[in-house]
Parts: structure tokens; sequence; C-alpha cells
């Protein structure tokens, strides 16, 4: 696939909540955009990967109050803990903020006053239930009650875990504040709501315009079907966030200042790097790609109000939204008390964080399909994949090149046909990355590690090194099969960037690009071989599962 190096991409990942710490549903989204990000910087696409902690709202307030420190104290602390994670899963982003900055203010602020002159912006009396022990207003999730339709007990404002109904937090039957365990009281208010029914024809056509996967404008088109409904964007003081401007105790609601965010990381980028300009990316009409790699959980916002609200402040639509599904660990849904609620830190402590990039890979299409990642699954995978096939290739030869013949690889094409059909992959392997079926991809490059080990078993070149004549045919083989290494590591370096880097060494080479595909590598000498991968233990699945074990 000829990649052009005229595009001009900027990628953001939703932004992880700064209350607590990065889990394994988070890094399927990250792991699955900084691999995308990583294949159009090896084709010499200009790519920028941003991101930030999304700082604001009543939660990290609470949880600020309840850990004795400030929320400014809080977000900051969370998000060394959050890159650090992200660091050593190499994820790795051109600038990471965060959401509680002058630059999101600012943009806020200005997307705020647009909307408003244009007329996007309306303030409404409205009621809501209020908590008079905390002297606040109650999100849905501070509030539990009997459904309104079935009457099920504990449910939350706003939706019936039991019968599935939606339903405002007013409607609840005997509601209780969750913050006070006292029953709120019902309060009037003037709150501000954008004028979301204004967007139905621009919103109803862009989700018509190829730029959401069809699974996800069909579901988006619900929302139509009721009629679309103004968004409140205000919360009442005390608030942890922007204030409103004109207003002395109304603030920003945080899903008003987060995708913001997006645009105030790039702001930050470009204020480090003198080759970039926020304009020429976010303009209308412009010829850049934006592309958002989110959750299925955030669809509607990303889907409707936040297309909706560039537009009301004249900045461009998202080029794509890419919509993920969920994982689930071991078939059930993340659990702390089942043990299967993991976090980054504690899966660092056990594991490689390249068998779960691979694995992840492994498993990702483009659709939005969930997936489970069973441990079993997970072992065999790895252990079968990369450690059996290809990092076996490497075990294999460079013993023979390291130890016979001074790590000279030979000046002699033993097998072209096996080489060529190393190479010709790319074109197909790179179709499969730009369309973000990684899963294709994986299948592909182990398919080459299968055919290159047969060459190997049939060649049987410890056989051969036991015959005095034929030791130039023993380094032919090794140097074919090391030249297969070396290409799907090229493939597999969008997956597994550290690993690679550790191989470049050894390989002693520069660090690889996508058109290195061209090229083969003889005459050549090479470094001593290192392990480079150890299989996995199911100790160490048992000890990650359970760490009291």
């Amino acid at each position: 696939m000829n990649q052009s190096t005229a595009r001009e991409i900027l990628v953001t990942s939703a932004l992880p909540y700064a209350n607590g710490p990065i889990h394994l549903g988070h890094l399927l989204g990250y792991i699955q955009a900084d691999i995308w990000v990583a294949f159009q910087k090896l084709c010499g696409v200009t790519c920028h990967y941003i991101c930030a902690d999304d700082a604001h709202g009543t939660a990290i307030m609470l949880k600020a109050t309840e850990l004795g420190i400030t929320p400014e104290q809080l977000i900051a602390q969370v998000q060394t803990e959050h890159l650090k994670d992200f660091t050593e899963f190499d994820v790795r982003f051109d600038c990471y903020h965060s959401t509680h900055s002058e630059e999101n203010k600012l943009l806020s602020e200005q997307f705020y006053q647009r909307n408003l002159t244009a007329g996007y912006i309306k303030s409404q009396m409205i009621t809501q239930l209020f908590d008079e022990a905390k002297q606040l207003f109650l999100a849905d999730r501070y509030v539990k009650g009997q459904c309104p339709r079935c009457k099920a007990t504990d449910q939350y404002g706003d939706n019936c875990e039991v019968c599935g109904a939606t339903y405002s937090a007013t409607e609840l039957l005997n509601p209780i504040s969750t913050l006070s365990g006292q029953p709120p009281i019902l309060k009037a208010s003037e709150q501000l709501f954008f004028d979301l029914p204004q967007f139905q024809e621009a919103l109803s056509n862009w989700l018509q315009s190829g730029s959401l996967q069809p699974e996800i404008a069909n579901k988006l088109r619900e929302w139509f079907a009721s009629g679309l409904k103004p968004w409140d964007i205000s919360r009442e003081a005390p608030y942890f966030g922007f204030k409103i401007p004109g207003y002395d105790h109304k603030y920003f609601y945080v899903w008003l200042d987060a995708p913001i965010g997006y645009l105030a990381s790039f702001k930050k980028l470009c204020a480090q790097r003198s080759d970039l300009d926020f304009d020429h990316y976010w303009q209308p009409h412009s010829s850049t790609e934006i592309y958002h790699f989110i959750g299925k959980d955030i669809v509607s916002f990303h889907g409707l109000f936040w297309p909706a609200l560039l537009l009301g402040a004249d900045y461009r639509w998202p080029t794509a939204l890419n919509v993920h599904g969920f994982i689930t660990i071991n078939g059930q849904k993340m659990s702390k008390s089942r043990g299967t609620f993991i976090t980054a830190r504690s899966y660092l402590n056990y594991l490689n964080p390249a068998y779960l990039r691979y694995y992840f890979a492994a498993k990702l299409t483009p659709k939005v399909d969930d997936f489970d990642l069973n441990f079993d699954d997970f072992t065999a995978r790895v252990n079968a994949d990369l450690v059996g096939k290809w990092i076996n290739i490497a075990s294999r030869c460079a013993k023979f090149i390291n130890q016979f013949f001074d790590h000279q690889l030979s000046p002699n094409n033993a097998a072209p046909e096996l080489l060529q059909m190393c190479q010709n992959a790319q074109t197909s392997i790179a179709e499969a990355y730009q369309q973000r079926d990684f899963s294709r991809a994986i299948r592909e490059i182990m398919a080459l590690a299968d055919q290159t080990n047969q060459y190997i078993d049939q060649e049987k070149p410890w056989i051969l090194m036991k015959q005095t004549d034929e030791a130039a045919r023993v380094q032919d083989i090794c140097t074919v099969g090391l030249n297969s290494f070396r290409l799907l590591t090229l493939y597999l370096k969008p997956v597994l960037p550290s690993l690679a880097t550790e191989i470049e060494t050894f390989l002693n080479i520069a660090p690889l690009q996508w058109v290195d595909s061209k090229t083969l590598l003889f005459n050549h000498k090479i470094n001593l071989f290192q392990p480079l991968l150890q299989r996995i233990d199911a100790k160490q699945i048992q000890q990650l599962m359970d760490p009291a074990s």
C-alpha cells in the first residue's frame, strides 16, 4: 500500500478520568490508537497523537475531599500515575495534557461564547434532587431508589439494571442520597442548555457521511426517533471545573469541556512545536485528518453533542470516530471481588506489556465487537506465536551465525521465493493496519513465521553443521531465516515497538521504516543474540488474578 507523506493526521484517544487508575479495559483503546499511529509514522505520514486527563467534575471534588487534599493535588498525582502506566505499555503520546489547563479554559469559554452568540445556548428553570446535608445538587450516580417502572430497589438515578428502563432521577421512588444517606429534596435552579435540536439536519447528514462505523450510525439514529433534546451544560457550585462567564455560581459541566480538551492538548503541542499550526488542523474545510478513538460507551457524546458543539463554534468535524467494544476478563465483567478488575499497574507487576499489546492486536478488528481476554487463550497465543514462532526464528539461526561465522551473514540468498513472499506480504499487511484490522495483520505475519520455520525444519542446519563441507550452506540458511525475522519484526513494530528496538540492536541496523521491506540484509555483521522474550508461566497468571496467592 502506498502511503503519502502529504497526509496530515491528528489522532486523539478518549480522556481517562482523573480519579482512579488505568485498567485493562481502558488500555484497549489506547493500545489500538497507538498501533495505528505507529503504523502511520513508520510509513512516513505526518501523524500526531494527543490525549489528556479528564480532570473536572463532582466525583473528583468528592474524592479529593475524602483524601484530605485539594482537587488540584489529586489530578496532578493521578496524571503522573496515568502517564507512567501509558509509557510502560509503550503508548507514546506526542502530548499528554489535562483538561484543567489554561488552554482548555480559554477554548471552553470561546466555544461557549460562539455558541451563545449564534443562539445555540438557552437557559431554563429545572427541578433537581438536592442533598441538604451536603448542600449539593445530586448527579444521577449519587442517588438511588426504586425504579419507577418495575419498582426494583437500589437502582441509580438514570436507568434500571433490572428492567432496562431509562428515566430522570426525579422520577425515582423513595430516593436516597448515596453521599449522606438522607432523602434528597426537590429544588429549582436555572441551568444552561445546548440546543441540540437545532442541529438535527446537520447531524442526520453526519450520520450518513461514512465517518462512523455502520453499527454506530444506526445506534445514534435511535436518538432521532424520540427527537433530539437540549443537553445541559451547567452545574451549580460547589463544583470543580471552569466557571461559566457571567455567572458567579455556575460551572461548565465536565462533558462540555472534556472533548474541548482534545483541542487544548493540541494547542499545547503547537506551542511546543514551531512546525505545527492549530488553525490548519481545526479550521472548517481543513485538508487534515482528525480521528477520535473511543469506546462505545461514550458514542452519544462524540457522535451527536460533540459535532454539533464544533459546528456551533465554527470548527471542523472529525474525519471519523473509530469505536471499539468492551473487553471481559475470563468471560466476566471486570470485578474486584472476582479478581477480574486488573489495573495497568498490577498487570505490570507480573507480566510483560508486550504480551497484552500483542493479544489485543490479535483480537482487534474494525468492528465494534466486544471480546474476552481469556488468560488460557492469552497464554497459549503469546507462547505459541511470539515465542514459539517469531522469536524462535532468531534464536534458531543466530546461534549458528554468532558461533560459527563470526556474526557475519552470508552474501547469498538461498531461498529467494520465501523472502520474496515475505516482502510481497507488506502490501496486504499495510492495508490491514490502515483499516484497523489488526487481527488480519497478525494472522498474515504469523503465517509467514510458520513458513519460515518450516523452511528451517526442512533444511536442518543443525545436522548440516556436523558435515564439514556444508558450513557455507548453514550460513546461507540462517541468513534467510534472519532476513525473514527482520521483515516480520518490521511488520510487528507498530504492535511491539520496544521489542523491535531490541531486535534492531541485535541485527545491528538503523530503526526500521516501512520502506525497508523492499531491502534484504546480506554480507552484514550482526551482534550477539540475547534472549528477547520469555514464555508466560501459569504462576504469573495465578499471581495476577490473585496477588495473595
